[in-house]
C-alpha cells in the first residue's frame, strides 16, 4: 500500500469537481467520507463513490456518519430514519443486543448498496448522568459490559454486511461534560476508575478493523489531548490493546488548537494512523494531506489488514429483519 496517504478527506458537494480529481489523485488519500451535502438520490450517491475511487485508481473504503438519531446522512424518504442508539436500546430491553444487530445490518445493507463500505460505528463511550447532550443518546447505555456486548453485535452486523466498523471514540468519551466540536473537555477520574468503566468496552473490541479517537483530556493520563498524546495513544495500544487502523477525529473540531497542519503532523507523531479532515476547503484539504504524509511501517500494516477485512456481504431478507425488529421493539419478538 506504498505511496498512499495518510488521510480520509471529503468532497464539497455531489459530484468531484475537476480540481478535486486532481488533487486526490496526487494526495492518493486511504479513504473518504460522506456528509449530508454530499448526498441527493441513490444513483448520484453511487457516481459520486465510483469518482473517488476513479480518482486513487483502487477501491478505497468510503466511510459516513451513520449511527442512527441526530447523527445519520441517510435521511428519509430515500432511506429509513432510526431512534437515537439509547432509546432503541431502551425500548429494546433484554434484547438489545439482538435489536442492536438487525438495526445494524439493515443499515449495512443500505450503505453497501450506495457504494460505501464503512461507518463510523459503533460507539461505545460509556454513557453517565454527566454525559453531554452531543453525545448522550448516541450511546448504548451506563453499564460497560452491557455497552461492550452491543457494540459486538453492531460491528458483527456491519461487518456481515460488508460495511468496514470504526470503533469510537477510543480511549473512551462517555465522561465528556463539554462538546468537542466547540471546546477541549477535561476528564480528571483517576485511571484505574477509568480502566474499569471507560477503557472495557474498548479493551473487549479491540479487535475490530479500525477506530477513532476522542478529542478530550484524562489530566490523570495525560495533559493532551488523546488525538495528540503519545501517552495517550501508547496507551491505547498496549493497554487498551487495540491495533487496528487509528483514525483522528475530525481535527478540524475547536477541541484542538493550532493550524490544521500542525494538528495533522502532531496527530501521526502522537500515534494516530491516518488524520480525518472534515467540512474543509480545498487548500487545507491540500495542507493536510501534505502535513499527514504517506501510510509507512506499521501504520501501512494496519491499513492493508483494515482492508483485508472487508467482506462479501452475507445473503439476507432485509423486509424479513425489519419484520422481526419490528416485533421485537413492540414486544411481540419470539425468537
Amino acid at each position: 500500500m506504498s505511496g498512499i496517504g495518510a488521510c480520509i478527506l471529503d468532497a464539497e458537494g455531489l459530484r468531484l469537481t475537476a480540481e478535486e480529481k486532481r488533487f486526490f489523485a496526487e494526495a492518493n488519500p486511504f479513504g473518504f467520507i460522506l456528509f449530508a451535502r454530499n448526498i441527493d438520490t441513490p444513483d448520484q450517491v453511487r457516481a459520486l463513490c465510483d469518482e473517488m475511487r476513479e480518482a486513487v485508481g483502487r477501491e478505497a473504503p468510503i466511510t459516513i456518519d451513520q449511527e442512527g438519531g441526530r447523527v445519520q446522512r441517510l435521511r428519509a424518504p430515500q432511506w429509513r430514519d432510526w431512534l437515537p442508539p439509547l432509546e432503541h436500546v431502551a425500548a429494546a430491553g433484554d434484547r438489545a443486543e439482538e435489536a442492536m444487530y438487525l438495526r445494524y445490518r439493515i443499515i449495512a445493507d443500505e450503505l453497501r448498496d450506495l457504494g460505501i463500505d464503512s461507518n463510523c460505528a459503533p460507539l461505545v463511550d460509556v454513557a453517565s448522568e454527566a454525559t453531554h447532550p452531543f453525545l448522550k443518546n448516541r450511546c448504548y447505555g451506563s453499564d460497560p459490559a452491557q455497552v461492550a456486548r452491543i457494540g459486538r453485535a453492531v460491528a458483527d452486523a456491519m461487518l456481515e454486511g460488508g460495511v468496514l466498523p470504526v470503533l469510537k471514540h477510543i480511549p473512551g468519551h462517555g465522561r465528556a461534560q463539554a462538546d468537542s466540536h466547540l471546546e477541549l473537555p477535561m476528564v480528571s477520574v483517576p485511571r484505574d476508575e477509568l480502566a474499569a468503566v471507560d477503557f472495557l468496552p474498548f479493551r473487549a473490541l479491540n479487535g475490530l478493523p479500525m477506530g477513532m479517537t476522542a478529542h478530550l483530556v484524562y489530566s490523570d493520563v495525560d495533559g493532551r489531548p488523546a488525538t495528540l498524546s503519545p501517552v495517550m495513544m501508547q496507551m491505547i495500544r498496549d493497554e487498551i490493546g487495540f491495533d487496528g487502523l487509528i483514525m483522528t477525529d475530525d481535527i478540524s473540531m475547536k477541541a484542538l488548537s493550532g493550524s490544521l497542519e500542525e494538528i495533522a503532523a502532531g496527530s501521526i507523531a502522537a500515534g494516530c494512523d491516518v488524520v480525518l479532515l472534515c467540512n474543509a476547503s480545498l487548500d487545507e484539504r491540500r495542507a493536510v494531506a501534505a502535513a499527514s504524509g504517506r501510510l509507512q511501517g506499521a501504520a501501512e500494516a494496519r491499513a492493508a489488514r483494515a482492508i483485508a477485512a472487508r467482506q462479501t456481504p452475507t445473503e439476507v431478507d432485509i423486509p424479513a429483519l425489519e419484520a422481526k425488529l419490528d416485533a421485537l421493539i413492540s414486544g411481540r419478538g419470539d425468537g
